[in-house]
């Protein structure tokens, strides 16, 4: 008697139904089947496809990390920018009530007007650049439907992502170029601010530095004269002379510690502006060179224009007296562009003559 090719494949799938109708007995509650799953999806999760690499590896086992940091410092932004205002309020205090008596008693007239005139200017650019980087708001993504290129999707907001568009887990939104939150501003640095924030640590830092070195003498008596002397006996001073001493101590201190930390983070800022990069910019460069030199190749920043024209348009210099308006003067001037879009090079090469 011969078997027909459709009796054995017919005997074969009722053999399968009744080993699967055997293990469906056998399998685990629904619960427990839920929570196996939804394990599997996590550690699948870590390895979706052949561009993971160790950030995203660090980054999904850091996740409470990185949101209790954010949400903290989402918090004490108020604290921080309250404490700038007081620390900056407190050297001015000291400024005018017991270093302009002293300029005015014992300096030339010509050096009188010299600290009078750049120490009013360097305040006035200070509080400016401080003021307009804390309130403008650096940029967002439109979130309605439109037709501006896009480079990705954010994974947080779910909204096209533009060219060098990041999202800000402080701020819980996507900021146009941004290069980093700062919570001294309680604010975002990104397309529109970049410019303020800049200026106000290059300015604060001049301001340190011109504190620091004005009242190194002052300083150095101030402290000689809290100094206690073991073999001599202390010449006595007033509570005024005393409190004055250390308001010069505490003056001297503090500009100078916040004019070396600022001035490091101020010329860090003036590299990435020479090679038109942001902070987190500089971040993809380098991943991106590193890949692009395993394969021979040699990655150019699309956005890096020559050290000059980079400066013109950080800057929004169209001319020369730009450098004094729009540089040495207080100036509320957009940035060039919207921030949704890059062109290859926005102004003429030549706007300035070099």
């Amino acid at each position: 008697m011969r078997c027909s090719p459709g009796s054995v494949l017919n005997l074969l799938r009722s053999g399968r139904m009744r080993f699967c109708s055997r293990r469906g007995k056998s399998r685990l509650p629904l619960w427990l089947r839920k929570i196996w799953a939804y394990m599997r999806l996590l550690v699948q999760s870590l390895c979706f496809n052949t561009l993971t690499d160790s950030d995203v590896v660090f980054d999904s086992i850091f996740e409470p990390v990185f949101w209790t940091v954010d949400y903290v410092t989402r918090w004490f932004g108020l604290v921080f920018v309250c404490l700038v205002v007081i620390l900056t309020s407190s050297i001015l205090v000291i400024a005018y009530i017991v270093l302009l008596p002293l300029v005015l008693n014992t300096y030339s007239p010509a050096w009188i007007a010299w600290h009078i005139c750049y120490g009013h200017w360097n305040l006035i650019m200070i509080a400016f650049h401080y003021y307009k980087a804390a309130k403008t708001s650096p940029g967002y993504p439109p979130t309605e439907k439109n037709d501006r290129p896009f480079v990705s999707v954010c994974k947080k907001c779910i909204m096209p992502k533009p060219a060098r568009t990041h999202h800000c887990g402080i701020c819980n939104r996507c900021i146009l170029k941004m290069d980093h939150h700062c919570p001294w501003l309680n604010n975002c640095v990104g397309h529109f601010n970049h410019r303020y924030f800049f200026s106000f640590c290059l300015f604060m830092t001049l301001g340190c530095v011109y504190c620091s070195i004005s009242g190194r003498n002052l300083f150095l008596d101030a402290y000689s004269a809290l100094e206690t002397n073991f073999h001599t006996p202390a010449p006595s001073y007033t509570f005024k002379d005393r409190m004055i001493h250390k308001s010069i101590i505490y003056m001297w201190v503090l500009t100078s510690t916040v004019g070396v930390a600022l001035g490091a983070l101020t010329v860090w800022h003036a590299v990435l502006i020479s090679r038109g990069e942001t902070s987190i910019d500089r971040h993809i460069n380098k991943k991106e060179r590193r890949r692009l030199a395993a394969w021979g190749k040699v990655f150019k920043n699309p956005f890096n224009y020559g050290k000059l024209n980079n400066w013109k348009v950080f800057l929004g210099v169209e001319k020369r007296s730009h450098w004094v308006t729009r540089v040495l003067l207080p100036s509320g001037h957009p940035p060039y562009g919207d921030g949704l879009t890059w062109d290859i090079f926005p102004v003429r090469k030549d706007l300035i003559p070099v």
